[in-house]
């Protein structure tokens, strides 16, 4: 699901807040490891990848699992609040330590 700036940034937040204080898994095979066995609380993937088979299984993935899948503009955006050098394709929160309320909020704008 595409969704609004505003959410995107949010989104962002919860990443960089989980990867100091939780445990997020970056890349496609790796979030699509904690999706398998459902452990992921909330799945990111960037709407630029090419080509997009690269990522096109997670999202049915997640649906099957019921887990939160959230699609944001770019791959270098992602890549960034992973806190990564490079860009990512997609990154899986498993543990959102201190991003709690953040990520609260960002599953409760998504119901909507």
């Amino acid at each position: 699901m595409n969704v609004s700036k505003e959410l995107q940034d949010k989104v962002f937040e919860v990443i960089e807040i989980a990867k100091t204080t939780g445990k997020v898994k970056k890349g496609t095979n790796e979030a699509t490891k904690v999706i398998e066995r459902g452990i992921a609380k909330l799945v990111v993937v960037a709407s630029d990848v090419n080509p997009p088979e690269v990522t096109m299984h997670i999202e049915p993935l997640c649906k099957e699992k019921g887990i939160p899948c959230v699609h944001v503009d770019k791959k270098e955006e992602l890549g960034s609040a992973a806190g990564l050098q490079r860009p990512t394709s997609s990154v899986a929160v498993v543990s959102e330590g201190e991003a709690k309320d953040q990520l609260k909020e960002v599953l409760e704008k998504l119901k909507k």
